[in-house]
């Protein structure tokens, strides 16, 4: 589960990335037990994030059940697909 804390602190570090750096090297130490999936934007074209931000593109996971899938529920959310934005 995502808390409304996390969500905060996680859009600290997507809204303004250090230039050049990676906003998320540091994730799995802040953020133990959430999972964590990067690629490119261009990789998910057909979903809709959950929230954009001029760098990245955030999308909630559910991993509750055998096979993942993208929700808007911050409640049933075990991890995040982060997409780097060209």
């Amino acid at each position: 589960m995502i808390t409304e804390d996390d969500l905060v602190r996680l859009e600290g570090l997507l809204v303004t990335p250090a230039t050049g750096a990676n906003p998320l090297t540091d994730f799995r130490s802040r953020f133990p037990g959430l999972s964590l999936t990067r690629c490119d934007a261009a990789d998910m074209s057909d979903e809709q994030a959950f929230r954009e931000y001029p760098a990245f593109n955030l999308y909630l996971v559910d991993g509750r059940e055998h096979c993942w899938q993208l929700t808007d529920d911050l409640a049933v959310a075990t991890g995040i697909v982060v997409a780097a934005r060209n």
